[in-house]
């Protein structure tokens, strides 16, 4: 592939990943407060849910690059096929999330801890596993690989801080919890629509 046709590829990707990185966190905003809805505000609760997330981040980026090192040439095709799964995921989350909510509230402080756990670690794993998977596909087809990593973290630290900010300031006020979720799913939608009618060529 040419640079001349490289670059303009390479922004769409930054774009697309930093929309991704605002959905991620508008899902952390807004799955932290239905599940605090369920089983209330204080420092286990808080404890639990975040650590979960920070688990399956790492997991999800240590099977991404597993899966990522078996399937180099797929890279953009797994990216969208996770983006899609999440998105799914996110439309069913409200309902999800509030049943079992219903379910375990009057449980030990252990079954939260599992129920919740078991509710965002499939979800958190596969946002985790996108990172790893662009850079895979960064290595192969870009030259400046340390300058297209680098913005492509860059994209999706700043698509997360827009997205707290967005979700937290502004969206939730005006559409609610269960619109504002959609919304992100819309998001991981639009993402994987992108990448695979867009950017997934055998050339890019």
């Amino acid at each position: 592939m040419r640079v001349a046709e490289r670059a303009p590829a390479q922004a769409r990707l930054v774009l697309l990943f930093l929309v991704s990185g605002i959905a991620a966190l508008i899902y952390q905003v807004c799955w932290q407060r239905l599940l605090f809805e369920a089983f209330g505000v204080d420092i286990e609760s808080v404890t639990i849910i975040v650590s979960t997330f920070m688990l399956g981040l790492g997991l999800g980026a240590l099977l991404g690059g597993e899966l990522a090192d078996r399937h180099p040439e797929r890279a953009l095709a797994l990216f969208a096929i996770i983006e899609l799964s999440i998105a799914a995921f996110g439309i069913c989350s409200p309902a999800l999330i509030r049943a079992a909510g219903a379910l375990a509230v009057r449980s030990s402080l252990g079954t939260i801890a599992t129920v919740n756990f078991l509710l965002l670690l499939f979800p958190t794993m596969l946002m985790g596993a996108t990172l790893p998977i662009l850079v895979t596909h960064v290595v192969r087809h870009q030259r400046n690989i340390g300058v297209s990593i680098g913005l492509l973290y860059f994209a999706n630290t700043l698509g997360a801080a827009l997205g707290a900010a967005l979700s937290g300031m502004l969206v939730l006020y005006y559409f609610g919890l269960a619109a504002t979720i959609y919304l992100a799913a819309a998001l991981n939608a639009c993402v994987s629509a992108a990448v695979w009618f867009g950017l997934r060529r055998p050339h890019v």
